[in-house]
């Protein structure tokens, strides 16, 4: 039950912080907002704002939300002026408009990073190696403790989430190629062999190094942490997204609302540090996947302002909207294989 509250709560505020990016930007611009929805399905709370233009709702199904913009709905529309209508506003107003959403989960992030870091204290982010197993593959070939990580195989490592996720996408079954900087500034690579293990049924493998994770508390690593983390977050998901497109990430490894139950779940167990930076990646991913070219998001309506701004003439509402309705649907239904594909790993 504490799981589903910390999932809900979790999903609840990264909604909320996308959705009120458009509707503050609309209200500021003059555009009339029919709905403001946080949640989808059956509403459980409705609520009229004093001008009796915005419904304020909360929706039964806490995985999405909405702001309703008047020009998207022409049978909402009939009573509407038409200056206040979202496609006869300028472009750059609609295009900020467009855009706010993603730009406040990205805002959230940091101020979530920033948090951390000055309460709990900033880690090193530089790909250090902290400490290396006794006997195990990365001594065997010759990996040092101090020695800095500059490159996994073929790909660069500037941080320590880099190492992570090229360790992550390596062919673990062979040999991986270690670039590596000494204290004395020299560079070396290691060829290190990991080990295979067996546990709960699933292959793991095994390097036998730890990451130096050494904590400061004074205000230029808090601000450095912050700024290398926010970066190093939206890189993850570049090289994610590269990583799906080229095969190295097969489908079966996506997460839909299932998969990130389970994490938030697990987060849960970790400390407090752990879940306000589950909150913060999970912002990220939401404004980032938001800004994707694809129709029905944020990005498809962006990709469509930048056809109209070439062309100087407006994609046809009909047009518009039947790109949107099929992007909507092809969206359901990616949601709805992640989904079983979630089930699926359950059992």
């Amino acid at each position: 039950m504490l799981t589903l509250i910390y999932f809900v709560l979790i999903l609840g505020v990264i909604v909320l912080v996308h959705e009120f990016g458009h509707f503050i930007f609309s209200k500021l611009f003059g555009v009339y907002v029919h709905e403001f929805s946080i949640g989808m399905g059956p509403a459980i709370f409705q609520r009229q704002g004093k001008n009796k233009e915005t419904t304020y709702s909360l929706r039964a199904i806490p995985i999405g939300g909405y702001c309703a913009l008047a020009g998207e709905d022409d049978e909402m529309d009939k009573d509407v002026p038409k200056d206040r209508c979202l496609q006869n506003k300028p472009i750059w107003q609609r295009f900020i408009i467009m855009v706010a959403g993603a730009m406040n989960n990205f805002i959230l992030a940091v101020i979530i990073l920033l948090l951390i870091a000055t309460f709990a204290g900033a880690p090193n982010l530089d790909p250090i190696i902290g400490s290396v197993e006794t006997g195990g593959p990365a001594e065997q070939a010759g990996l040092e403790a101090g020695d800095r990580v500059t490159r996994i195989n073929n790909d660069k490592v500037s941080t320590t989430d880099d190492l992570a996720i090229f360790l992550q996408l390596a062919d673990m079954s062979k040999p991986v190629t270690f670039y590596v900087t000494k204290e004395d500034g020299t560079e070396t690579t290691y060829e290190v062999t990991p080990i295979a293990e067996e546990v709960d049924g699933t292959t793991t493998y095994r390097i036998g190094v730890t990451i130096d994770n050494e904590v400061r508390h004074d205000v230029l690593s808090v601000l450095s942490y912050t700024a290398r983390k926010t970066g190093s977050l939206f890189k993850q998901m570049i090289i994610s997204f590269q990583a799906l497109f080229t095969g190295r990430v097969g489908f079966d490894q996506l997460s839909g609302p299932v998969g990130i139950y389970q994490i938030v779940g697990a987060q849960s167990e970790t400390g407090l540090a752990n879940m306000f930076y589950l909150v913060a990646l999970l912002s990220v991913n939401v404004g980032f996947l938001n800004l994707l070219p694809i129709p029905a998001m944020d990005g498809g309506r962006i990709f469509l302002l930048l056809i109209e701004l070439i062309k100087r003439k407006p994609v046809k509402p009909e047009t518009e909207n039947l790109v949107n309705t099929v992007g909507f649907i092809l969206l359901l239904a990616l949601m709805l294989l992640v989904t079983i594909n979630d089930v699926v790993k359950l059992f």
